[in-house]
């Protein structure tokens, strides 16, 4: 092929790869926004509360089948191709969410209406759980060597985007229809768009070649991934998963749960749901910016500058940026509190896209990725949004704070390790010398 038609290609694979990560977190922040909705139509209670956590806890269940998702799909993408991965991820997301649009309520099917919401959550779990490792290999194996950065930035850049697709789609439905309305059907409607996208998601990956990478292994390369990765590539587990621990726990501490913390009454903080709205808005703009911008500067200057710097960053602004906060909480300073920590947020995940992958093999990387993120996430991500909500009332208002601490200290620890494992994989796959320089 020509070094045009390659170019092309790794363009179409940035879409390609981003589209699912995209579509995850479209439906998680669709499904937190409409949660209240979704409790009246899926659970009987005389207790609004009790209905609201049972939607959460269904929520919840989809992390159960995250790690189910990662060893089946990414064993699938290990020998079969990224591209047949790919595939199968964003089909059994678009069968989740099937199931959220055409359930029926329980006033009509009793029982069996949470039961539905139940298996659509597990559907689009195991799609997640999946998702991110065969993503992640298809991209950063498309993409040329010195823009592997700045296309595996957009992995998580599409994370911001879908959380402001879900806030701009949810203001519109709460706004033009009545609440009754939303309350009966209208709600669907968010779930009903993801769903007629990802037709374009399914399209887009069919047409893409597989990756040069995977097509040129032996056959025998590509037997038992997980058996191997266990027997030979244990180390790479582990520090996946202490480098997934910052990568997972940042997210879900400032991004997702800040906007709560910031307006929930026992904090004391007094914001309003609108004021806490707009930090969110300023802070994804930042994400999304951020990420893209980490991705390009990481191929100028290499990955491992800004992964310990953004670590620094995470382990020391903000304790210093809550006090401030609970210091002055006024609308100026909660802005500018967001937005510098939605910034060293994208300064390590515009990175780590790129980065981790790089430390397992071709053989077992989507496996292997996808096994090691998961256990991660599965371990802080899913439990980090009720954690902080006890944590910050019971223990301390800087809660959020110190859960990036560990965050970064894991981080932190375990980059040396994983600087020398992408080294070795490197040496091993003959990859070009400059290509070293990267890390």
């Amino acid at each position: 092929m020509t070094a045009a038609t390659d170019s092309r290609i790794a363009r179409r694979s940035v879409v390609a790869a981003s589209f699912g990560n995209a579509m995850e977190w479209y439906d998680f922040s669709v499904y937190a926004f409409f949660a209240s909705y979704i409790a009246g139509n899926f659970f009987t209670s005389g207790d609004p509360t009790s209905a609201l956590l049972s939607t959460f806890v269904v929520f919840g269940a989809g992390f159960v089948a995250r790690p189910i998702g990662a060893i089946l799909v990414g064993i699938y993408g290990d020998r079969v191709g990224r591209k047949s991965a790919l595939m199968l991820s964003i089909g059994s997301m678009g069968i989740g969410t099937l199931l959220l649009v055409v359930a029926p309520p329980v006033t009509l099917i009793g029982v069996g209406a949470p039961i539905l919401l139940l298996a659509g959550r597990l559907l689009q779990g195991f799609s997640a759980g999946g998702e991110i490792g065969g993503a992640a290999a298809f991209m950063l194996e498309h993409a040329p060597a010195d823009k592997r950065g700045r296309y595996a930035s957009w992995l998580q850049a599409s994370m911001g985007l879908s959380n402001l697709l879900s806030a701009v789609i949810g203001f519109a439905i709460t706004s033009f229809f009545p609440d009754s309305a939303v309350r009966d059907w209208a709600w669907r409607i968010p779930f009903l768009v993801g769903l007629l996208i990802i037709p374009v998601g399914l399209y887009v990956r069919r047409k893409l070649p597989e990756t040069a990478q995977f097509t040129a292994q032996r056959p025998e390369q590509r037997r038992n991934p997980l058996f191997t990765l266990l027997r030979e590539h244990p180390m790479r587990i582990l520090s996946g998963f202490l480098f997934s621990v910052q990568w997972t726990v940042c997210v879900y501490a400032f991004v997702i749960y800040l906007p709560t913390y910031y307006k929930e009454p026992a904090i004391g903080l007094g914001f309003t749901g609108q004021e806490s709205f707009l930090a969110s808005l300023m802070g994804n703009i930042v994400l999304v910016a951020g990420c893209v911008a980490a991705g390009r500067l990481a191929d100028r200057i290499g990955a491992k500058p800004l992964i310990v710097a953004s670590s620094l960053a995470l382990l020391v602004l903000p304790v210093l940026l809550l006090l401030w906060l609970r210091a002055q909480p006024n609308l100026t300073v909660l802005l500018i509190v967001h937005t510098v920590l939605c910034a060293s947020v994208a300064g390590f995940v515009g990175v780590a896209p790129s980065t981790l992958p790089r430390a397992f093999p071709v053989a077992v990387r989507s496996t292997g990725l996808a096994l090691s993120y998961n256990i991660a996430a599965i371990a802080f991500a899913g439990t980090t949004p009720a954690l902080m909500t006890w944590a910050t009332v019971r223990l301390t208002t800087l809660a959020p704070a110190l859960w990036v601490m560990l965050g970064s200290v894991a981080s932190l620890v375990v980059i040396p390790l994983l600087v020398k494992q992408i080294r070795q994989v490197s040496e091993q796959e003959s990859a070009p010398r400059n290509d070293l320089s990267e890390v």
